[in-house]
């Protein structure tokens, strides 16, 4: 079990001893059947380069700046393991139809191309789905909400959830309550999940952490998809005729 989550700088004195007294002593655990989640991973939250977050916001406000390419970057090497080892991979991410979106925050006028706002809804290059992985799309936070996600994992037999992407306090977030509340098991992977500021950041995967999943390492996410891949990977069938 992780000893050092980086939100401990955030906690109050107060925060400390009650966590001393309530919170998480262990870890929930996995299943034995896990798929990989990918949530809005797009070109609009990360920028076509590789900038400070500050100047990526120049020409995309909703960047996430370097520390968002970081956590693609590990991201990929923990898909390379999920693909590797047969675990069912899905893809999540906004519906690009003109539908209103969730956020009431008012926007301006963007000062993007059409071009270059069509390109920012793109899965980035890096984790970009292949042949015969899933893409979903949401109009909502939450990757269940409206979508058929629940009933292709449920048709996988997938009990356990490794969930990666962004943003830590609102899309991954609403999706990890979600799939709690479907009753899978969590693991979101604290250097794969990124957001606009640390605080929200940290404190979303301690209270993520507390009561819907377990936060883990890239190690260990790499270690238990290496581990539980070749028995998803086999047929339903034969794993029961076996």
């Amino acid at each position: 079990m992780m000893t050092e989550y980086g939100w401990e700088p955030y906690l109050s004195e107060r925060d400390r001893e009650h966590d001393k007294m309530w919170g998480k002593k262990e870890l929930f655990g996995f299943g034995d059947k896990p798929a990989l989640v990918l949530i809005d991973i797009y070109y609009s939250v990360l920028g076509l380069e590789r900038q400070p977050i500050f100047e990526s916001m120049k020409m995309w406000p909703s960047s996430t700046g370097l520390e968002g390419w970081k956590a693609v970057d590990k991201t990929a090497e923990l898909l390379a393991v999920a693909r590797a080892n047969g675990v069912p991979v899905v893809h999540v991410k906004g519906l690009q139809s003109g539908i209103k979106p969730w956020v009431h925050r008012k926007r301006g006028p963007s000062k993007l191309s059409a071009e270059m706002q069509q390109k920012g809804t793109e899965i980035v290059a890096e984790v970009a789905p292949i042949a015969g992985e899933v893409v979903i799309e949401k109009t909502a936070p939450s990757g269940f909400q409206g979508t058929p996600l629940h009933f292709h994992l449920n048709s996988l037999g997938v009990d356990t959830l490794i969930m990666c992407g962004e943003t830590t306090s609102g899309c991954v977030r609403a999706s990890v309550v979600d799939a709690a509340t479907h009753r899978y098991r969590v693991g979101v992977v604290s250097e794969c999940v990124f957001d606009r500021t640390e605080a929200s950041h940290f404190m979303n995967l301690y209270d993520m952490h507390q009561k819907y999943s377990d936060v883990v390492s890239l190690e260990m996410a790499k270690a238990y998809l290496g581990e539980q891949g070749a028995d998803v990977a086999e047929p339903p069938l034969q794993r029961k005729a076996g």
